[in-house]
Parts: C-alpha cells; sequence; structure tokens
C-alpha cells in the first residue's frame, strides 16, 4: 500500500505515493534520481557514488532492511509516473549502554560490566529530487519508514549526515524530532603507489572469524553501538579479516595462541582492526577537477612507480571509478598501542594495493584516543559527521541506561561496516 499526498506546481494537481520499491521496475528511475540528486557545485570538486546496479547494497547485508520511493503522477495520465525521492532504512540490535551484573549467574565476575541492548534503526540514503523539493516529500518518506521501525519494535532511529548540510540537519530535528548526538570523524587515507613499510618488530596476526567473534564480545561489547550480531559482520563475505598487532620483544611467539589464552595473559600492548570490502559494493568518484589538479596527481603516481624505495606520497586515481577499504572494530590498550594501529593501518593500505582500491577509511569517535595512529589526508576526511537520534516510543530496554538520546558520549564507538 502506498501513502497519498498533494501537491502543485505550474496549475497541475499531482499525487505523492510512497510505496515499496521494485527492483525490477524501479531501478532505472531511482539511478535516475540518484545522478540528479549528485550535481556537485559549479567549478568545485564533487564525490560522486555508484552503487553498481543495486539501489540496496548499503543495507542488504542487515538483519532487517526496506527501501521506500515516493512516486509522483498527474492525475489525468496516471502512466506519467515518475520516482522523484527514496529513502532507505534498516533495523539491528545494539549496544547502547552498560550495567552491573545483579547476580552471579549472568557472569564469571559480578564487578564487570554487562552491555544493555536495544533495537535501533538506520535512516539512510534519502534523496529527493531537486525539482520536487520544498513539497514535504522527505519528510513524508521519513515518517513512512519510521511507522515501519516502529512496527518492528525499533526503539531509537538515527541518521548520519555532514555537519554542514542545513537542509538535512533542518529536516531531522526540526520536522522530525531528531537531537544531535554525537560527532565521529571519517579519516581517509590515500592508496600509494608504494607498499608502505611495516615495522619488523611488530607481529600481525590474522584471526578467524570464530576467534574474531570471541575476542570482540569479551573486548568490544560495551562499546556504543556494538552489534550483537557480530558474528553475522565477521563471517560476511565482504569481511576481509580481523587483524591483532603486537610488539615481538614482549610477545615473541609467531603464532596465534587463540582469544582466550592471548587475554588471559595479554602484553602490555595492542590492537585490533578487521577490514570490510566496500569495493564490491560501490565505487567513488570525484568530479570537477581542474586539468592542471589531474596533471599534478598523474605526475605524483608515476613519480611514486618509479621510486617506491622514497615512499613519497601519491594521489590515487580518484578522478574515475575506484573502490575502498573499510577498517572498523579498531581497538587497543598499552602506552604503544598508538604504534600498533599505525602498524595495522600499513597493513590494511597494503592489502587495499593489492585489491585494487584507491583508498582506505574508517570512522572513530571524535574523543577516540587511538586516532592519533590513524594515518589520513585532512583534504579528504570529514573532521565531523553528524549522528542525530530520535527515540521512537516510551518503552526502552533498561532503567539504567534511561533515554540514549541524553546520554553522555563514551570514548569509543563501533561502527558497522554495513551501513557506511
Amino acid at each position: 500500500m502506498g501513502e497519498e499526498g498533494g501537491g502543485g506546481g505550474g496549475g497541475r494537481v499531482v499525487v505523492v505515493v510512497v510505496r515499496e520499491f521494485d527492483p525490477d521496475k524501479d531501478r532505472r528511475r531511482v539511478e535516475e534520481v540518484e545522478r540528479r540528486c549528485e550535481v556537485g557545485p559549479s567549478g568545485e570538486l564533487s564525490l560522486f557514488t555508484d552503487l553498481l546496479g543495486d539501489p540496496i547494497c548499503r543495507v542488504r547485508h542487515s538483519p532487517a532492511f526496506r527501501m521506500l520511493v515516493a512516486e509522483m503522477a498527474g492525475e489525468e495520465n496516471e502512466k506519467e509516473k515518475e520516482i522523484v525521492g527514496m529513502i532507505r532504512g534498516c533495523i539491528k540490535t545494539v549496544t547502547c549502554g552498560k550495567k552491573l551484573s545483579r547476580n552471579g549467574r549472568t557472569s564469571n565476575d559480578p564487578t564487570k560490566p554487562l552491555p544493555v541492548y536495544t533495537k535501533l534503526a538506520y535512516i539512510l540514503g534519502l534523496r529527493v529530487s531537486p525539482s520536487h523539493r520544498r513539497m514535504g516529500i522527505g519528510l513524508k518518506l521519513v515518517c513512512r519508514m519510521e511507522d515501519w521501525f516502529r512496527d518492528n519494535g525499533a526503539e531509537y532511529s538515527y541518521i548520519a549526515t555532514e555537519n554542514d548540510n542545513q537542509a538535512s540537519v533542518k529536516l531531522f530535528t526540526d520536522k522530525c524530532g531528531y537531537s544531535k548526538f554525537r560527532t565521529p570523524s571519517i579519516l581517509v587515507n590515500p592508496v600509494f603507489a608504494h607498499r608502505v613499510r611495516l615495522p619488523k618488530r611488530v607481529h600481525i596476526f590474522k584471526l578467524s572469524p570464530s576467534d574474531a567473534e570471541a575476542f570482540y564480545r569479551r573486548r568490544f561489547s560495551i562499546i556504543e553501538f556494538f552489534p550483537r550480531d557480530i558474528d553475522s559482520v565477521l563471517n560476511n563475505k565482504l569481511n576481509l579479516g580481523t587483524f591483532l598487532a603486537v610488539f615481538s620483544e614482549s610477545y615473541p611467539t609467531e603464532s596465534w595462541p587463540g582469544s582466550d589464552s592471548f587475554l588471559a595473559d595479554p602484553p602490555e600492548s595492542w590492537a585490533v582492526l578487521s577490514v570490510w570490502n566496500c569495493k564490491d559494493v560501490f565505487t567513488l568518484e570525484v568530479r570537477g577537477a581542474s586539468r592542471v589538479k589531474r596533471g599534478f596527481a598523474k605526475t605524483t603516481r608515476l613519480v611514486d612507480r618509479a621510486f617506491p624505495w622514497l615512499q613519497l606520497p601519491s594521489v590515487p586515481e580518484v578522478f574515475r571509478p575506484f573502490g575502498l577499504h573499510f577498517m572498523y572494530g579498531l581497538g587497543g590498550e598499552g602506552s604503544r598501542a598508538v604504534k600498533l594501529v599505525k602498524a595495522l593501518c600499513g597493513y590494511a593500505h597494503n592489502l587495499a594495493k593489492e585489491r585494487g582500491c584507491g583508498v582506505v577509511a574508517t570512522e572513530v569517535s571524535s574523543s577516540e584516543p587511538l586516532r592519533l595512529g590513524i594515518p589520513h589526508w585532512k583534504r579528504l576526511s570529514c573532521a565531523e559527521d553528524l549522528w542525530c537520534m530520535k527515540r521512537l516510543g516510551e518503552d526502552y530496554s533498561d532503567g539504567s541506561v534511561g533515554d540514549w538520546t541524553k546520554s553522555p558520549a563514551g570514548l569509543s564507538i563501533f561502527v558497522d561496516p554495513r551501513e557506511f
């Protein structure tokens, strides 16, 4: 069933219908709207996304997802229907806080904090054709998606948008009742023509999905936004592996002992991260670059390839479609954890180079201590990505957390790669 509403333009009576996305019928028209919405400012660099013919690619790996389209048709000719907007949404269960065990049955250590979970919805990919804005279509799409969230038991809904996207911020905070919640940083580093040298005194272990799951559940489960179905993430075909780094002098073994043994007696410093292959989901392209900028970028790549031992930074070929790898689940402990994070990022860079990617990206809390070890180019990165959140109902999971939208930010967040 669709939702109808009236609108006007040039004296013509129109009807807006919000309905389920039909991949067979709507794919081409949805792609046309995406292209119209991604027209960048004249003379400025703009980032374009190609969803590789799959409009729901950015949500299809979530436990529950939906896509809606807004269709406009003139009353006189119902065949002249045009898709003028779309929205995507997904639902999962994540950590929203922590509490102490009330008895010894739920934990071997009653003083150890336990995660408090909530059912969280995420809105992304809201688009309204430029020629049909200011007609309430965006609000209509959001309201319909929120109805689906509530019907499926979601307690909160959140969105991510650029801090300077005033139209989007105003829609969600002024009209939809969302509050500004978190401001994580998106850090992006180019993939150079040379391999990054890794420190010889660092061991990097690759964990199996089951071992990585055990590790993350024991050390990360009380971090905000940690997905309860972390096993689904780690076993997904797009997950390229979980990697843990230690200094060889403090952990001389070259074989991974298993998460239980490692955590029973960990070294003073360690770091971990996982890598997700976004390249097979979507590609990016920078448009609007001048011939001079393109020429300079090409020159840096030629020099880098000719003299790789110099380890010179080069601008990758971002002026045609390129892929990226996303680093997530980043964490660590110890006084030298930042150095180990830097080594892991170098390892991830080399993996991306082998697989033909243009950039490596991650998203971390603005207060994350380990961000100092993440190499990135400021021009490619976003210092403040804005997350806005809304409480969908009066009932919520646990009284010890209260209203999550009013809770203070922690040092870290867990960014789900399925929604990047």
